[in-house]
């Protein structure tokens, strides 16, 4: 998609233009809704320091199950919000059950990493429009060497969740409806928060308790996963194949 229609279709899905003379009466937020506009306050506020722009945030509740709309969208002007899917990393979800069992900062991890994020430009990748991030805290230190970066993706989509109960898995990546991800990058992009962690916040606006889940050993599966990169690069020639569209990784 070019650039000028792609920014057509965000504003369609997203307009932040001019307000209008006159504003209809608005819900009162829902507990929920509450809770994550608290929330984006708090988490601007914290790496205020670091962000250009303070208007718009997300958060990705990565303590809810991946067939929930977790990751969302919060206006701090008109305080409101937004929700949509998005996958975890396979890494941080061995056995594919829809729940994340725990983050990692390790390169070839294939997790996802805890804490705050600041987006960057889009670029065009082999997602098609993306968006570069960059990780503010210890725990995710590594975000823009991993590649870890905001792109749309088939398996984070309604259908794919009637279908298999629950999203797919990315390496990483925040991965987001394709339908959604114009408006997502529109809205969140140039240098606002991103913030991601164990949250489990329910419809009452309390957290609840994330299932118990088994413990990953990072460094074994990485070294299994360089050994197996390493086997395939030696039958290709020395060239590693793509494994982007593997659908043991993401469906």
């Amino acid at each position: 998609m070019d650039r000028r229609r792609f920014l057509a279709c965000a504003l369609a899905a997203a307009p932040l233009g001019a307000t209008p003379l006159r504003v209809a009466a608005q819900p009162a937020p829902s507990p929920r809704h509450r809770a994550l506009l608290d929330l984006a306050r708090e988490q601007v506020a914290r790496a205020d320091a670091h962000l250009w722009r303070r208007d718009m945030a997300a958060i990705a509740d990565f303590g809810l199950h991946s067939a929930e709309s977790r990751f969302h969208i919060v206006n701090l002007e008109s305080g409101t919000v937004r929700s949509l899917l998005v996958a975890h990393g396979s890494g941080s979800d061995p056995e594919h059950d829809g729940w994340l069992n725990a983050y990692s900062n390790l390169v070839d991890s294939w997790a996802t990493s805890r804490g705050a994020y600041l987006t960057w430009e889009w670029y065009e990748g082999i997602y098609g429009t993306s968006m570069r991030l960059t990780g503010l805290e210890a725990d995710n230190s590594n975000v823009f060497d991993r590649a870890i970066v905001m792109h749309a993706a088939t398996y984070a989509t309604p259908a794919h969740v009637a279908r298999w109960g629950k999203a797919g898995r990315s390496n990483g990546c925040f991965a987001l409806d394709p339908a959604e991800l114009p408006a997502a990058l529109y809205q969140l992009g140039g240098g606002r928060l991103i913030y991601a962690d164990t949250l489990g916040i329910g419809a009452d606006g309390t957290r609840g308790a994330v299932p118990p889940q088994p413990p990953v050993d990072f460094e074994s599966a990485i070294a299994l996963r360089r050994a197996q990169a390493a086997e395939r690069a030696a039958e290709h020639g020395g060239e590693v194949p793509d494994s982007s569209s593997d659908p043991a990784i993401f469906n």
